[in-house]
Formats: C-alpha cells, structure tokens, sequence
C-alpha cells in the first residue's frame, strides 16, 4: 500500500528524530556543509560510479529498478534518486551525497537476496535520504578530521571526542530509522528480519531459523556478567551500526508495540506537517525512548545501575539533558557558520555556566 505524504517522522527512531528536529533548525549551516563539501565531494562520487559500476533502470537491472520504484511508491518518494550497482560480493547498499543524493548497492545484494529482502534494503536506503541523514554523517566526518588533527591537544581532543561519540550514538540510532523505513518500504516483516540474518550470516539461509537468530539478540542483551557489558560497550562506542542481532530485536519490538501496525492504518505524521515538529518534544520523546529501553533491558551493568538506585531514569533524564546541550551548541554553530557564508562579523557564543545561551525565538 502507498503511505501517502508520510514523513520520515514517522519511522524514525525517537532519538534520531529529536537530534534531526534540532539540527533541521539550524540557520545556514546545512548551507555551509553543503556548498563546501557537496559542491565537488558529491560530484567526485558521482563520477565515480558514473565510470566504474552500473547505474539501474528500465534497461539495466530491470528487476532492481522494478523493486526500487516500488519501494519508492510505497513510502511515497515523489522523484527517484540515481542508484547504482558496484562490484562487491557482500550484502550492502549505502546513500550518498549532500544537495542530490543517490543511492548505491553491491552485486552481493542483488545476488543473495529475493525480491522482498531486497525491496527492504533499498527502502532503508530511501529511508536515509528522506531524513537527510548525509548531510549530518558529513559532520559526523569532519569533525572526526578535526579530532584527528587536534589529537596532540589533550583538552580540545577529549571534548570533540565526547561530541564525535554522541554522533556515533545518533548515527546507530539512525540505521534503526532506516531498518524501519525499508519494513515500511516492503511492508513484509519476515524479508526484513531475513535481510538482518542475511547480513549476519550470507546469503542462504536453508540451515539458519528466524527464532533462534532472535534469541541469539536476547542473549547479546542480557548474557554474561559486568565483563559483557563492558565488552559490549567497547565493541559499540566507536560503531556507526548496531550489530544485526541487534537490529532485529530492535525491529521486532518496533512492531510488537504496534507502531508498524498504526502506520498500516493510516496513523503517521504527514510532511505537510514537518515544519511544526517541535524540538523540545522531540527531545522529550528521545530521553523516554531511552528510559524505556534501559528499562527493558536484561544488560547486567544497567541491572547494577537500577539496584543502586532508579538507574534507568537518572541515564535517561542525563540523555535529555545532553541533548537539550547538544541542540545548543549545533544551533550556535549553525548560526556562526550562517554569518560566516554571508560574510558577516562573527561574535563568540554567548554562554551561561556550561550551556550556551539560545535567542528568543528558539523553543
């Protein structure tokens, strides 16, 4: 069925929706990134599959290009994005690009999967460039240069470090966003969690269970003692993608609680709408998402943490708190970098305390 006028809100992960409401607020920088690093980075890369994989329609890999405007209809993209096929053997797609995104998948992906677990991938791919999640992993990288190059500064590396792993939070949160979208996309469950198992495990699955792949993720979640949590945690906090068991468990919850259901029926926020998202409720939905899935999980360190104390509320309202932070700081940014396109005089960001102080008419 075709969502008409769905808007990404719909299927993205609270946590990724408050960190996009925020930063879609921005006044010039999305401009600034874009002119400076779309300009030539985008058209490099473009030009780069130009010349060196298939790009797909009606006449190259028609079956993909058949799947790919279904998945297009359903989540009801009015005008499709270049996609290419580049040679590599393994199951993956990637979306690329600033101003005029496209989107890529690997021979592997057309190969190892049926129609309805590709549908899926190249939704979640959609997914991404409906939510514009380009534009901010391009901040997410070049302020992992700027870490980098400030590696010989204690102080300023430790400080971006704390920003780049808050990104890489948002970035995983965001491959949940887009998990959803490709569901949405397909609008079939069972290809959805088959895509996950295929990522994990290659593409046949005759001697692989959907059951058992799911209790693999229950016991990723709460096997093991305090060790597994750190491992856990050292295996995570640098990643930009949740591990696939984890993904799927993440999914299944996502329609068992019936928000896949209520989006079938026709309950879900139209684009019409986008431009009065509030960002304080979004922020507000983001810090519940994480009380609630510290509190549903069987982890032991966050078991350790609720028996000394209501562990699983004090993280979350922490989470809420760095995000109202984080929102501004970006908006300062933003607003600095706005000036500088316009080549206006830049003044240092106001500050109360730790907390940069926002203008009047921010919520």
């Amino acid at each position: 069925m075709v969502l008409t006028g769905i808007s990404s809100r719909a299927w993205e992960h609270p946590a990724d929706r408050g960190a996009l409401t925020a930063l879609r607020e921005l006044r010039g920088f999305d401009d600034v990134v874009k002119a400076f690093f779309g300009m030539w980075n985008e058209r490099g890369f473009r030009l780069m599959y130009l010349a060196s994989a298939i790009r797909v329609d009606h006449r190259q890999y028609p079956r993909v290009f058949r799947l790919y405007s279904e998945a297009a209809q359903s989540l009801d993209v009015p005008e499709l994005p270049e996609l290419y096929v580049r040679q590599d053997p393994t199951i993956n797609g990637e979306a690329i690009g600033l101003d005029k995104p496209f989107i890529v998948i690997n021979t592997g992906s057309v190969q190892q999967l049926d129609d309805d677990e590709l549908r899926a991938l190249l939704g979640h791919e959609l997914g991404h460039v409906r939510s514009g999640h380009a534009v901010y992993k391009t901040i997410l990288k070049i302020l992992t240069g700027w870490a980098a190059n400030l590696a010989w500064l204690p102080v300023g590396a430790i400080a971006l470090r704390a920003i780049i792993a808050a990104m890489y939070e948002w970035w995983r949160k965001a491959e949940l966003s887009a998990d959803r979208a490709g569901l949405l996309a397909g609008q079939d469950p069972a290809a959805s969690l088959r895509l996950l198992m295929k990522m994990a495990g290659g593409g046949d699955l005759s001697e692989v269970d959907t059951a058992a792949f799911l209790e693999q993720a229950a016991e990723y979640d709460g096997g093991g003692d305090l060790r597994d949590s750190l491992h856990k945690i050292r295996m995570t906090a640098w990643s930009t993608h949740p591990v696939p068991v984890a993904r799927a468990a993440h999914l299944r919850h996502w329609i068992d609680e019936g928000d896949y259901g209520r989006i079938l029926a026709g309950e879900y926020p139209r684009r019409e709408d986008d431009g009065n998202a509030s960002v304080t409720e979004e922020i507000k939905s983001a810090a519940e998402s994480y009380r609630e899935a510290f509190g549903r999980t069987q982890d032991p360190l966050v078991g350790l943490l609720r028996r000394l104390g209501d562990g699983a509320t004090d993280v979350g309202e922490w989470v809420g708190g760095q995000a109202g932070r984080a929102r501004a700081w970006f908006n300062a940014a933003g607003e600095a970098a706005g000036r500088a396109a316009r080549g206006e005089r830049q003044e240092p960001p106001r500050t109360n305390g730790t907390t940069t102080t926002t203008t009047a008419d921010e919520e």
